[in-house]
């Protein structure tokens, strides 16, 4: 896909001061993945090729932003085995990461994407399953060869362990929880949390 080919922009001077962003949503308030999608329904509005791929969610679910997507054309990737708390295995949780990243690093070295949402990544990296080294230099490897690729990665967690990746960001995003119906008894519903 030619990056000549990717927005129209109001004025000359916009495409010599934008380039592709890293993005980060974190933080232990609810909405990441949600802000997330929203970016998503945005850039597939403007024409652009997108696509999320979920790192823990677990494959064999569906979740409405699964079909909201897919009907604006947004291709959806749930390649987790659910989050670790359901699987308690942690040799199992690399391996699924491991596999879930190859795909992402595929779909960043394909030049087909504007914009890839890497869902939950932040955990990821938080629990050490993927090497935060290897991440970040595949990532700046990636921006280099297709400096119009936006990303966008989600999760919490974010701690001293992942301040490099904030370094290397270009816009971090926190949500802060103050208040949660779960800590009410009010369990996750669907259309809402899923």
């Amino acid at each position: 896909m030619s990056s000549e080919k990717r927005y129209k922009w109001r004025r000359d001077d916009y495409r010599e001061k934008t380039r592709g962003l890293l993005m980060l949503n974190t933080g232990d308030g609810k909405g990441k993945t949600t802000a997330a999608i929203g970016v998503l329904v945005r850039a597939a509005g403007r024409g652009m090729n997108c696509a999320m791929v979920q790192f823990m969610k677990s494959k064999t679910d569906r979740y409405g932003e699964h079909d909201s997507l897919e009907k604006l054309g947004v291709e959806v990737l749930t390649m987790g085995d659910g989050f670790t708390w359901d699987t308690n295995d942690k040799t199992q949780d690399i391996k699924t990461s491991e596999e879930t990243w190859a795909k992402c690093v595929e779909m960043m070295n394909s030049g087909d994407y504007h914009l890839l949402v890497f869902d939950e990544l932040l955990y990821v990296l938080s629990y050490g399953f993927l090497d935060i080294d290897a991440v970040i230099s595949e990532i700046r490897k990636v921006r280099a060869k297709f400096p119009y690729l936006h990303l966008i990665l989600t999760g919490r967690n974010v701690d001293n362990a992942l301040a490099r990746m904030i370094d290397e960001a270009d816009l971090v995003t926190e949500m802060t929880e103050i208040k949660h119906p779960f800590h009410a008894g009010i369990y996750a519903q669907q259309g809402i949390e899923f």
